[in-house]
């Protein structure tokens, strides 16, 4: 059987399918904690960082 789509109920199902997508990734950045962890900058280096700036003070 063959389905007859209009133009703008396809590209309403891709936004809706686009829209899923954005929202699973928001949702598995928040479960993953601190966006900062996705940093360049590796965890050590900003732990020595971070204790030479304690250190200044």
């Amino acid at each position: 059987m063959e389905n007859k789509y209009s133009i703008e109920e396809i590209l309403k199902a891709v936004d809706d399918i686009q829209e899923l997508k954005k929202e699973k990734y928001t949702k598995n950045l928040k479960k993953k904690g601190n966006i900062n962890e996705y940093s360049n900058i590796p965890k050590n280096t900003l732990r020595l960082i971070e204790e030479a700036e304690k250190s200044k003070n």
